[in-house]
């Protein structure tokens, strides 16, 4: 692993139930991320994702690329375009920097409206030995509520 290296990208379907699930999961009880009819009164087209779910899925993207013996040391993520149901967001990374055992990737997950997270994750690596060479993520993924 060296900087520049890029990380395969990951295909996220956003349902309804995803959304729901990880506002719950993260007790988020807003309106905003469950209840369509309020989230409408309050000026969204509809419920959409919490910043909690994001965070999750970046961590999960990460693991997944750079394999569960990494350790995550700081998530730094800024939201942008929300997440609403019956779009896609491709999450996709880059290698910034690798440093004594410790490397940051620079991170995107872009949905139809635009980039909905950006930012770095630093992570604490374990033996080179031990990093898989590529990573070998499916296409999409199957999450709650997806039909992937």
């Amino acid at each position: 692993m060296k900087a520049g290296d890029e990380l395969p990208p990951l295909t996220i379907p956003i349902t309804r139930t995803l959304i729901v699930a990880g506002a719950v999961a993260s007790r988020d009880y807003q309106d905003v991320h469950h209840d369509a009819e309020l989230a409408k009164e309050k000026g969204s087209p509809d419920i959409f994702m919490n910043i909690l779910t994001t965070n999750g899925l970046v961590g999960r993207y990460i693991t997944d690329c750079l394999g569960e013996r990494v350790v995550l040391r700081k998530v730094s993520i800024r939201l942008g375009a929300p997440n609403y149901p019956g779009d896609t967001m491709i999450l996709t990374g880059e290698i910034a920097s690798v440093d004594d055992g410790t490397a940051q990737v620079r991170i995107t997950g872009a949905n139809g409206i635009g980039n909905h997270v950006t930012g770095t994750v630093t992570v604490t690596l374990p033996d080179a030995d031990t990093l898989p060479e590529t990573a070998a993520l499916p296409d999409a993924v199957a999450l709650p509520g997806s039909r992937a």
